[in-house]
């Protein structure tokens, strides 16, 4: 059975927008919020120069990184075409409309030290 961590209210993270969740060890974690009020999350850093995503534009279900636009998928964290590559992806439970990690991905999940963003 998995343990859930209460994150934040959906109505704390903006529509098109992100938040960020730290952890102990690895690069943050970010929430969005798609306009369509789903919420996804993702390890904050982009999967070509590790810009932070949480800062990016999100459109639909994909959100552009502000260093190079790359865009990123925030339902699995692909790269769409041309380019290649992706980003760790974070489960999410909303209940109650409270946004909900899983304990044992924020643990465990993409612990490596954080790039320099170029």
């Amino acid at each position: 059975m998995s343990e859930w961590k209460p994150i934040c209210q959906v109505e704390d993270i903006p529509k098109l927008g992100a938040r960020r969740v730290q952890r102990d060890h690895g690069c943050q974690v970010a929430v969005f919020r798609a306009e369509d009020d789903q919420v996804f999350a993702l390890l904050d850093r982009c999967p070509h120069k590790g810009g932070p995503l949480s800062q990016g534009l999100v459109f639909g279900h994909s959100v552009a990184c502000p260093l190079h636009n790359w865009t990123i998928g925030l339902e699995n964290g692909c790269a769409h075409a041309p380019d290649e590559g992706s980003t760790p992806k974070f489960s999410v439970k909303v209940e109650n409309g409270i946004v909900h990690l899983n304990v044992a991905e924020l643990t465990q999940l993409a612990l490596d030290p954080v790039e320099k963003s170029a």
